[in-house]
């Protein structure tokens, strides 16, 4: 017992390193297709497309589950907040902005959900909390200032900084208006109806620049990069994470965001599409300890 146990612990957390280096290396390896010649919402239409249909596919193969008429309205709203405005802005943001800057605000999202909580929620905000916050924040906001004061994307770009920073609000609130919705279903539920969704709600404006994409004198070096953001990035990762976290604890789940923007970072270097710089190390520890400070605050809640 104790065997499968450790065996599945071990899973567990190979599982979330996994995910979270795949969403890292994404940055990077979306950054590059989309230099290349794939627009930001081709790549946007990619995503959802085709994690909507690997969805559908994998359904087959899983538990059947009965969902409620008005869960499947309910769906529409999750698929706006939690992926169309999420990914949309994610996408289009890293079209903009650096692979470095676009991970490191990525792991902005707990302090978001830490907010989101307390207003709609009405979770308390505890003075560590509160230290996080200002914290991330400022970390956040070092990133914005030191894109505004460069016309490089190697270092960022205020809009596209702007954008993921959106992005990640938009999952936050999505995880807070949602969450009993989430708690109801399994994944492949969960994610076939809110990608059909996205699907039917983004294709009617994108798909004359997407088709014009597919028609387009794009290399196989491309198509792969576009390949990888869509099964690694937007399929694989997901079933990574919901094997996690059926075993390991959410402050545990919290600490490998930490993995995504280290990866990022050293892809993006090695790649030449980045440019890593000191007030960059400074962003990163204020956000880093901003996160640390959060999620550290909200389990030593949960055990008293």
């Amino acid at each position: 017992m104790m065997f499968m146990q450790n065996q599945r612990a071990v899973m567990a957390h190979l599982s979330m390193f996994g995910a979270c280096a795949g969403w890292g290396l994404m940055a990077p390896v979306g950054k590059e297709a989309m230099i290349h010649g794939v627009s930001g919402l081709s790549m946007v239409t990619f995503r959802v497309v085709g994690a909507c249909l690997l969805f559908w596919a994998a359904s087959l193969f899983a538990k059947k589950e009965q969902v409620l008429r008005q869960d499947k309205l309910m769906f529409a709203g999750a698929a706006i907040f939690g992926l169309l405005l999420n990914q949309c802005c994610y996408t289009m943001g890293l079209s903009f902005t650096s692979p470095i800057n676009a991970s490191i605000v990525t792991t902005s999202m707990p302090i978001f959900a830490m907010l989101l909580s307390a207003l709609i929620l009405k979770e308390p905000i505890t003075g560590k909390k509160a230290i996080g916050v200002l914290m991330g924040c400022s970390g956040a906001l070092m990133l914005i200032l030191t894109s505004a004061a460069h016309v490089s994307n190697k270092v960022g770009d205020i809009r596209g900084d702007l954008l993921c920073l959106f992005a990640q609000f938009s999952f936050a609130l999505y995880l807070s208006l949602f969450n009993p919705l989430i708690k109801r279903y399994n994944v492949f539920t969960i994610n076939r109806y809110m990608f059909t969704w996205a699907t039917l709600m983004l294709l009617p404006f994108t798909f004359g620049e997407t088709a014009a994409t597919v028609h387009s004198s794009l290399t196989m070096k491309t198509w792969l990069e576009v390949g990888y953001v869509v099964c690694v990035g937007t399929f694989f990762c997901y079933i990574l994470t919901m094997v996690g976290q059926r075993t390991l604890r959410p402050t545990v789940v919290s600490v490998y965001n930490y993995v995504q923007p280290i990866v990022s970072v050293l892809a993006s270097l090695l790649m030449g599409i980045g440019v890593f710089k000191s007030t960059h190390a400074l962003a990163v520890i204020l956000v880093f300890t901003g996160v640390w400070l959060v999620t550290k605050s909200r389990a030593r809640e949960k055990t008293t």
